[in-house]
Order: C-alpha cells, then sequence, then structure tokens
C-alpha cells in the first residue's frame, strides 16, 4: 500500500495530470475552434490565449482545463483508455468557456487570467457570438463522434448546461435583492459550479465503459469536487493573491458579489454582518483597495470565512468518499485525489 502524498505531493501529482491532459486535449481543441467561422475564431482564440488582440500567435496565460482532466481520469478509472475521451473532453472545455466569455459580459469583468476580457477587446456583442458558437461547437463535437454513447453524452452535457445557466441567472437575481439565503446560494452553486464538474466525471465513465455503479461515484466525486472548486474560488474572490488569481483583488466585494461566504456572514446575526448588510446595500463611490479590505475584514469577523473554509473541507471529504466507492485503479485513484485538493484548495 502506497503511502498518501502530502500537500506538496498532491500538487506535483495533479500538475503533472494537468500537463497530460492538455496534451492530449490541445490539437483537437484548436482544431475544433478553426472550424468556426474566421471572425468567431479570432475572438475565440484570442480567449483561450492561443492569439493577441491582433490575431498573432501569442502565449498567453491558459485555464488549467481541469475538467478535460476529469474527463479522461474518470474514462482510465471507468477502466477505459484516456485517448478514446477525447470527443467528451474537448466538449466540456468548450462548454465551460462559453460560460466564461458570458460571465466576464454579465459580471463587467474587465481582466482575466491577467489579460484583458475578450469583450473589453473586442465588444460584448462578438464575444457573446462567440461564446454562443462555442457552445454549437460542444455539441457537434458529440454528435460527430462514431461512439454509440454519443447520444447519451450529449444528454447529459445538454443537461448540465440547461443547469449551469439556471445557476448563472440566480446568480444575476441575486444582486437585485437585499437578502438571499444560504441554502438558495448554495443551490445556485450546485447548479452553476458543481453540474458541469459532475458532467465531466459522468462523461469520462460512460466513455471508459465502467458499470453503472462506478459511474455514479464518479459523477458523485465530481460533483463535491465542484462544490469545494466554487467555495475555493469565492474565497479567492476576497482574499486571493491577484499575482495569482489574474484579477484585482478583493473583486468580488467592490461589486458586491453575493459570494458563498458574504451570504454565510451576513447570516451570522453579528454586528459586523449588520455592518456589511450596509455597506452592501449603500454601494460607495471608493471601490478601492481600502474598501475591498474594509469588506474583507468585516465578512471574516462575522465567520463568513470560516465558514467557507469548512464548508470546502467537508466537499472534498465527500468528493474523496465517493471516489473511493468507485473502486478505481491506483493510479487514476491517485491523480484524481491530487485534483480533488487542487481544486478545493487553490492558493499554491
Amino acid at each position: 500500500m502506497t503511502t498518501a502524498p502530502g500537500t506538496t505531493g498532491h500538487a506535483r501529482l495533479a500538475r503533472a495530470a494537468l500537463r497530460r491532459s492538455r496534451t492530449l486535449l490541445e490539437p483537437a481543441l484548436h482544431t475544433w475552434v478553426r472550424r468556426l467561422p474566421g471572425p468567431v475564431a479570432r475572438v475565440a482564440s484570442y480567449h483561450f490565449g492561443w492569439t493577441d488582440a491582433a490575431g498573432r500567435p501569442d502565449s498567453g496565460p491558459a485555464g488549467k482545463a481541469l475538467r478535460p482532466a476529469l474527463v479522461f481520469l474518470c474514462a482510465e478509472a471507468a477502466g477505459g483508455a484516456p485517448e478514446e475521451a477525447v470527443p467528451p473532453a474537448v466538449a466540456v472545455e468548450l462548454v465551460h468557456n462559453f460560460s466564461l466569455l458570458h460571465d466576464d459580459i454579465l459580471d463587467g469583468d474587465t481582466t482575466r487570467r491577467h489579460r484583458a476580457t475578450a469583450w473589453t477587446v473586442f465588444g460584448s456583442p462578438a464575444a457573446l457570438l462567440a461564446g454562443d458558437a462555442l457552445l454549437a461547437q460542444a455539441t457537434r463535437v458529440l454528435a460527430e463522434d462514431a461512439s454509440p454513447r454519443a447520444a447519451a453524452g450529449i444528454g447529459l452535457l445538454a443537461d448540465a448546461t440547461t443547469r449551469l445557466i439556471e445557476g448563472e441567472q440566480a446568480d444575476l437575481a441575486f444582486e437585485e435583492r437585499d437578502t438571499v439565503s444560504l441554502a438558495e446560494c448554495l443551490a445556485m452553486t450546485e447548479r452553476k459550479t458543481a453540474q458541469l464538474l459532475a458532467c465531466s466525471c459522468a462523461l469520462g465513465a460512460l466513455w471508459g465503459g465502467g458499470p453503472p455503479e462506478r459511474a455514479e461515484s464518479l459523477r458523485r466525486f465530481g460533483h463535491h469536487l465542484g462544490m469545494a472548486f466554487q467555495l475555493a474560488d469565492d474565497l479567492l474572490g476576497i482574499w486571493g493573491d491577484p499575482e495569482v488569481t489574474g484579477k484585482p483583488a478583493g473583486a468580488d466585494l467592490t461589486s458586491r458579489k453575493k459570494s458563498l461566504p458574504v451570504v454565510a456572514a451576513l447570516a451570522s446575526g453579528s454586528p459586523a454582518a449588520a455592518a456589511l448588510a450596509a455597506a452592501y446595500r449603500r454601494p460607495g463611490t471608493d471601490d478601492g483597495p481600502e474598501q475591498a479590505a474594509r469588506l474583507a475584514g468585516l465578512v471574516e469577523r462575522a465567520g463568513g470565512r470560516a465558514w467557507a473554509e469548512n464548508a470546502a473541507a467537508e466537499q472534498l471529504a465527500l468528493a474523496l468518499g465517493a471516489l473511493a466507492a468507485a473502486g478505481a485503479k491506483e493510479r487514476p485513484a491517485a491523480e484524481l485525489t491530487a485534483l480533488a485538493h487542487l481544486a478545493a484548495r487553490r492558493d499554491h
């Protein structure tokens, strides 16, 4: 029996798995983006970091491609070969980036991965249409796959995408309300984030050909991993290092976003919660670093940070329990474990 790796070992193993995933993913992803109409492909290529604003080759910072990695590893965990799961891996990455292009417009974010967002470079209409095209292309990737599993895969991806959009709509609606319950915020997170990660694992298991019980365990692993991932992301949105996040410090607070730590803090009934609620009701003109630090201090004093950190740890434990129940082979199980730790503790 091997000894479980520590934090450093998990990070090293996870990053190796992500690099291997990118090697499998990138050629097919480039091919499918190049098949888009020229002006749309130009926006998408910039968004992916492959080209600059003028369309010249670039090597901008790319995302981790966590979702494709989950597809590949769950295919292997289910008993298949990761190379056979390229179509669903490409499809989930296209859907994820469709959501990012739209999110940046809806949230008014001007930077992503340390560079200007696509809508600030090409305009909102062009970025919106590029996102739409990526979503359509995701379905096409699976529709053109010769696998008998393609129809079921399209259904899984369509359902996850619909729920993702439902979660995004709820997130936007929260901005118009003074009060949002923690239960509502958790339900929004389950749709907006956890659904696509659970779908990634389910698609991998489907292409891997494993038994239904193993596929369900892997799907549950992805669900809990998605919840932990969003909790970690919300913590980064308040206390993250801009060098790591690629966004200004405290960006979620200056935009008055009702993220999970904020909603948990507001529900505490403490004096800090009352001060935070008052600040959220009366957005000021001074939304610089000092104001962000003040709001972050209120969230922490009201218990929002501790709650989110504990909740992320609980979701990570549930994810690892589901993975153990899947009975996967040692190597893919170890790499999925490492990815779960990296996703739930994204400060390294």
